[in-house]
C-alpha cells in the first residue's frame, strides 16, 4: 500500500499531465480556463505531498482546527477539527500551505508568485468568464512557468523524475491563431486581473534557479541558408512550406559554453571538480540535443574548429550525480 505522500504524488502527476493534454488539443474552446483549474489542482495536490513528507506522513498535519462551541454557544479553548458540509476533515488550503513552505524556505518565493497568478485566473474563470484576448498570451507565459516548476518541485522534494513525460505547452501558434491585439478594450475586471499579474512579476530574472513566475515564448519564422539550422515539420503536406531556426536562435537555446558550465556547476554543487568522471558524463551528455549542440565557428568553412554550447537543462541530470549546496 502506498503511503499518502505517494499516493497524493502520483495523483498531482496525474492533474497537471490531464492540464497538459487539455491545453494542448487543437481545437477547445475553454482551453485556458481548464488548464488553470487543473493546473492548479495538481499544485494543491503537490505541497499536500510534501507537507505530508515534511510531518512524517500524518495526515491529521493536513486537517484545519478551529475553536468548539460551548453549550451556550460561546468559543471553547479546546480545538477540534473543522468539518465540510459532508462531515469530512476541512484540510489546509493551497495558499496556506504555500505561505509555509515559502516561510519555512521550502517553496521557491518564484514558485509561489507563479502559483497566485494561476490561481487568480482560476478564480475569475471559476466565478465569472474572461473575454479578453490577452488572456491566452498570458497563460500561455504562466502556464510555462508553471510545468517548469512543477517538474523542478517534484525532483528536489521526492526525487522524481518526470522526463519520461512531455512536460510542455503547445505554442499559441499551433494551437489557435493569434489575434490582432490592436484596439483591444478590457472590462474593469480584466484590467484589474492583468494589472496584478504585472505585479508578481520579478524585477529582475535570475539564472541560479529553477523557478520563474513567467516564461516568455517567442515564436520566430525566419527564412535561413545557414548549415546549422534546425530542421522542423509543421505540416504533414508534401508542399509544405520548410521552418528552419537560425544560428541565432540555436545560440538563444545553447547559451553557455564550457566555461559558463562549469562556473555554474561550481555555485551550484558542494563535490564539484574538473575531473575525470565530469569529462566523462558531459560527453555522454553532449550526445543528447536537449542539453548540447556542437558548432563550427566558421559556418561557411566545414573544415572550421567547433564549439560545444550547453542548455540550462543540463544541470537537471548534473543534478543526479553531484551533491547541490
Amino acid at each position: 500500500m502506498k503511503a499518502r505522500k505517494i499516493e497524493l504524488l502520483d495523483r498531482s502527476i496525474a492533474a497537471m499531465l490531464s492540464a497538459i493534454e487539455i491545453y494542448n488539443k487543437p481545437d477547445f474552446a475553454y482551453r485556458e480556463e481548464t488548464f488553470a483549474i487543473l493546473a492548479i489542482n495538481g499544485w494543491e495536490l503537490l505541497l499536500k505531498a510534501k507537507w505530508l513528507d515534511d510531518n512524517s506522513n500524518r495526515v491529521g498535519s493536513l486537517y484545519v482546527k478551529e475553536n468548539a462551541r460551548k453549550l451556550d454557544g460561546t468559543k471553547s479553548k479546546k480545538l477540534r477539527i473543522k468539518k465540510t458540509r459532508s462531515g469530512n476533515p476541512f484540510t489546509h488550503s493551497l495558499e496556506h500551505l504555500a505561505n509555509q513552505l515559502v516561510d519555512g524556505a521550502k517553496l521557491d518565493k518564484n514558485a509561489k508568485a507563479n502559483i497566485d497568478a494561476l490561481t487568480e485566473l482560476r478564480d475569475s474563470s471559476i466565478h465569472f468568464y474572461n473575454n479578453s484576448g490577452a488572456f491566452p498570451i498570458r497563460l500561455q507565459e504562466i502556464g510555462a512557468a508553471c510545468m517548469k516548476n512543477f517538474v523542478s518541485a517534484s525532483k528536489d522534494w521526492f526525487d522524481r523524475d518526470l522526463s519520461e513525460y512531455n512536460f510542455y505547452l503547445m505554442p499559441l501558434s499551433f494551437v489557435t491563431l493569434p489575434r490582432d491585439q490592436d484596439g483591444l478594450v478590457l472590462n474593469p475586471e480584466e484590467t484589474n486581473f492583468l494589472q496584478y499579474l504585472e505585479s508578481l512579476e520579478p524585477a529582475t530574472d535570475s539564472s541560479d534557479t529553477d523557478y520563474a513566475v513567467t516564461v516568455n515564448i517567442e515564436l520566430k519564422f525566419i527564412k535561413s541558408k545557414t548549415r546549422e539550422a534546425l530542421g522542423i515539420t509543421v505540416s504533414g503536406a508534401a508542399d509544405a512550406a520548410e521552418v528552419r531556426l537560425t544560428e541565432v536562435q540555436v545560440r538563444e537555446k545553447y547559451p553557455w559554453d564550457y566555461n559558463d558550465l562549469t562556473s555554474k556547476c561550481r555555485g551550484r554543487y558542494s563535490n564539484f571538480k574538473c575531473s575525470q568522471p565530469f569529462y566523462d558524463l558531459k560527453r555522454e551528455l553532449e550526445a543528447d540535443d536537449k542539453f548540447a549542440k556542437t558548432r563550427q565557428l566558421d559556418q561557411d568553412n566545414p573544415k572550421s574548429p567547433k564549439k560545444t554550447f550547453y542548455n540550462p537543462n543540463i544541470l537537471q541530470e548534473l543534478d543526479k550525480h553531484y551533491q547541490k549546496q
